[in-house]
């Protein structure tokens, strides 16, 4: 039983939603087929898959569950987290009375493996060129939500925190941020994160070990649309 991740679906089977990946060339072209392919090849029934942010391009779930229902007939048991463009999560109660081998985490902690998985949306750190007044409350807001989901996992007992953004942790290789201070506060190990797509945003992702915590960036196309296994 491994723990996998993958980031950045960016799922469009609703006849309602156009929305072709592979305008963007390369990787995104059959990008689900390539996804489908590989996660079939890699995972088995009993690993645990993170999914972390911007799953579906449905507006509503009426148009996003064409996309969650193909994620739900893959192998394995998947665990989501909310990226930037899932404007059709609404109702977390909801979501989790959906699907038999998937579970949305907000504001909470899920365990898989013997560890817990904590995480929110994140969004864009001070510090970002593109940081303005009015992306201060949702990034104090995330951080609120990210406290929220550790407590969780450490009023559970956990031993071992697996850390999930969508949003890079902070605005660039080498920089830290009040989410890099909360995953080191929290004892996490180990965060994961997408959001950044294309040779030239890929260097704008901490990377590595940074304060004794190590990030990784799990964005499909980064990832080659091949789910990356984070733990044995």
């Amino acid at each position: 039983m491994s723990i996998y991740a993958i980031g950045d679906l960016h799922l469009s089977f609703s006849p309602e939603v156009t929305k072709p990946m592979d305008i963007y060339g390369g990787v995104w072209k059959d990008h689900a087929e390539k996804l489908k392919k590989n996660w079939e090849a890699i995972i088995k029934p009993e690993d645990t898959v993170i999914l972390a942010g911007d799953i579906s391009w449905g507006l509503k779930l009426s148009e996003a569950s064409y996309d969650l229902e193909w994620i739900e007939a893959l192998p394995g048991k998947k665990v989501v987290f909310k990226g930037n463009h899932d404007l059709w999560w609404n109702g977390i109660n909801k979501l989790n009375q959906m699907y038999e081998s998937m579970r949305f985490v907000q504001n909470t902690a899920f365990e898989a493996e013997g560890c817990f998985l904590c995480g929110s949306r994140g969004w864009i750190c001070p510090g970002h060129d593109d940081f303005k007044q009015q992306d201060e409350k949702i990034y104090k807001r995330e951080l609120l939500r990210l406290e929220m989901s550790l407590k969780d996992a450490k009023r559970q007992g956990a031993k071992e925190i697996i850390g999930v953004l969508h949003f890079p942790p902070s605005r660039g290789d080498g920089y830290g941020s009040a989410f890099t201070d909360m995953f080191e506060a929290a004892g996490v190990k180990q965060v994961i994160y997408g959001h950044l797509h294309g040779e030239d945003s890929y260097k704008n992702g901490l990377k590595g070990s940074f304060n004794g915590v190590e990030y990784r960036l799990v964005s499909l196309d980064y990832l080659q649309c091949r789910p990356v296994r984070i733990k044995e």
